[in-house]
């Protein structure tokens, strides 16, 4: 097993099943359905509390919303780091491509840039 950045994309330029995931989950976290559910399960926390429930109520409560903050934690990690990668290779293209304009030339670097931009849809 091999730990390598998760915006590089598998053999065949196909993206894993993590990273499919990942971006699934990502679009899910960022819609108002997820917010609704965020504010359902802190009102349940605060009316498991109120109420006196028994404490495995509250331990499980508790537990789930650790849960639901360690998911978002990998989920946002994942986005930064593909959104990271993205970026470096924009600036990577940009300098290539203004270093062949500088030298009076327009080849393959400007062909890149091309295909860099709006990287990030297809990472």
């Amino acid at each position: 097993m091999t730990f390598q950045h998760p915006a590089r994309k598998g053999p065949d330029g196909e993206r894993g099943r993590f990273e499919r995931l990942a971006e699934l989950a990502s679009n899910f976290t960022g819609s108002p359905v997820f917010a609704v559910f965020c504010v359902g399960l802190v009102t349940l926390f605060v009316a498991v509390h109120l109420a006196g429930l028994s404490a495995e109520w509250q331990i499980l409560v508790g537990d789930s919303m650790a849960a639901v903050a360690l998911l978002l934690l990998a989920m946002l990690k994942n986005a930064e780091r593909r959104a990271e990668h993205a970026i470096q290779r924009k600036l990577d293209a940009i300098a290539r491509a203004l270093l062949e304009q500088q030298e009076g030339e327009c080849g393959q670097a400007h062909e890149d840039l091309k295909a860099a931009v709006r990287m990030e849809e297809r990472l």
